[in-house]
């Protein structure tokens, strides 16, 4: 029987984030504080962002992003930002944490937001736009970032899939008021759990590390080394959440961050295999790639008739692909907006991620590539 050829499995160097680990442990210095500092440093020092706060998730960055946005820009509470239905649910959900209202603009080929169908969604309550880079793609991301610069609206970045996608020679999410990446376990860098929000602004990249640590003034590893004998000493100024990240996934993420490059380019090199084995493959559109990108291939996605059957007839042969993502609308919360956007409610219904990891060799391509292809023609 063939070996099993699953959407994603982690790597990790373990003899080296073992060795990170091991400093924590011997240190006594698990939580924040310590490797936290390093990541935020070597997260700066790696994409030229000005500013980094390393914190427990991607969805928390999101939720913070809205937060501090809202509250600096005096946003009121059922003001809109324009956002995707065709993003993890956590994208949205964090508009909803703030009482704004998610709007919903349809996507194009990139499945990216459309800048036409984002033009169409304003209106005097529209305060922001949400750019997800779904699968490391930038699609007509300049195009809706220079739409909300000329009507002065904010831009959040939700780059959970973009860790080490380039744009020219500027790393996704430098022009972004706000940009969060993930590094969650399946992510292209990844830990057990964690992410990083990068704000452009340094007053409200302050204000979330107080919001990540319940709103107290001073976190307790720059108290402990402060020099000061009133180490036990803080302030409480708001009331804010337990985000934070820690120093074991710390650990984990600088060691990921030295390979990122390279594991992103053996990435780029399975979606050339894909490529290659789907040309001409009936029935099957392979999802594109925006110009002048360098992206990080988080995702290779096709667009297949009869997707759920083609699911069954792959996962019979060992071979387990995914769905990113279903349309957000179908969901209670954004049933309001059902219908709204018909491009992303097809796209919904035939988007399919092939396995892409780097474990993957080429022949595991080529038995995917097989296998996708047999299943196209049959359905012809």
């Amino acid at each position: 029987m063939d070996h099993p050829i699953h959407l994603f499995v982690p790597s990790f160097r373990t003899d080296e984030v073992l060795g990170e680990i091991r400093e924590c442990l011997e240190r006594g210095w698990t939580g924040l504080g310590y490797k936290t500092v390093e990541i935020e440093q070597a997260w700066r020092s790696y994409t030229g962002l000005p500013h980094a706060h390393f914190l427990n998730s991607g969805t928390a960055g999101l939720h913070l992003a809205f937060k501090l946005l809202k509250e600096s820009g005096g946003w009121d509470d059922g003001d809109e930002v324009i956002t995707t239905p065709l993003t993890f649910v956590s994208t949205n959900h964090a508009i909803l944490y703030e009482n704004l209202k998610p709007v919903f603009a349809d996507i194009d080929e990139y499945l990216c937001l459309d800048p036409a169908s984002v033009a169409e969604k304003l209106s005097p309550r529209t305060r922001a736009v949400c750019f997800v880079g779904l699968g490391g793609n930038v699609g007509r991301y300049a195009e809706v970032l220079a739409f909300c610069r000329q009507q002065g609206l904010r831009l959040i970045l939700d780059a959970t899939h973009m860790a080490g996608t380039w744009i020219g020679d500027k790393h996704a999410g430098w022009d972004a008021d706000a940009a969060v990446f993930s590094f969650h376990s399946v992510k292209n860098l990844p830990t057990a759990d964690a992410g990083m929000v990068c704000f452009a602004r340094s007053d409200l990249d302050q204000a979330a590390r107080k919001l990540s640590w319940l709103g107290i003034d001073r976190d307790t590893y720059s108290r402990t080394f402060s020099g000061t004998a009133y180490k036990w000493r803080y302030k409480v100024e708001e009331t804010g959440f337990k985000y934070h990240g820690n120093s074991i996934t710390a650990a984990m993420a600088l060691v990921a961050l030295r390979y990122l490059e390279e594991d992103n380019e053996y990435r780029r090199t399975v979606a050339r295999w894909y490529d290659e084995q789907l040309a001409g493959c009936p029935n099957l559109e392979s999802v594109p790639m925006a110009s002048g990108c360098k992206p990080s291939r988080h995702l290779y996605q096709v667009l297949a008739p009869h997707r759920d059957e083609t699911i069954v007839g792959l996962n019979q042969q060992s071979i387990y692909p995914g769905v990113h993502y279903a349309d957000n609308t179908g969901y209670p919360m954004y049933s309001y907006a059902w219908g709204q956007c018909p491009r992303a409610a097809e796209a919904a219904q035939r988007v399919l991620s092939l396995p892409i990891h780097l474990q993957l060799r080429q022949e595991d391509v080529h038995r995917v590539a097989s296998a996708l292809r047999s299943l196209m023609t049959s359905s012809s």
